[in-house]
């Protein structure tokens, strides 16, 4: 099965599933340079749910985020990489400078970031309370870093 889906998609998976009486959790990040980190928190993140779903920033946000040196991975090799993790239901990329317009099509029951957030600390619990979902941390200390690898890559 090809994971990779429009966020017009994720929506009707993520309704489709809702209504099926299925949890959907929805993470998201950048995902350049895939490390044991991010692997961890996109386990994490599926072990609160029945499906997850990823977002993935394209290039441009990233570059946006990152700086002009990132990523170093374009943005449909990260995502086929997410699609071939066991713990992803469904991939897309999405080019907005944060994660709500993606939140509001989906309106998944639970919102997971990593640990570099508390559950006090992200940015779009409000919103996603709003619609009576929740917001939860997932993943292994905040001991692997992207940042650090491309350091030790002299790039």
């Amino acid at each position: 099965m090809n994971k990779r889906v429009t966020l017009e998609q994720a929506a009707t998976l993520a309704a489709k599933w809702r209504n099926e009486g299925k949890t959907v959790a929805l993470a998201n990040g950048v995902f350049d340079l895939l490390h044991v980190g991010h692997v961890r928190y996109l386990q994490g993140a599926k072990a609160m749910a029945d499906r997850l779903v990823v977002a993935v920033n394209s290039d441009a946000s990233t570059r946006a985020v990152k700086g002009p040196s990132r990523p170093v991975i374009s943005e449909s090799e990260r995502a086929e990489l997410l699609e071939a993790l066991s713990c992803t239901d469904a991939v897309l990329i999405f080019s907005e400078p944060d994660v709500r317009t993606v939140l509001r099509a989906i309106r998944p029951n639970l919102h997971v970031k990593g640990t570099d957030y508390t559950p006090e600390s992200i940015p779009e619990r409000a919103e996603v309370e709003a619609w009576g979902g929740r917001v939860a941390v997932a993943g292994d200390p905040k001991d692997h870093s992207t940042s650090e690898l491309v350091k030790k890559l002299g790039r």
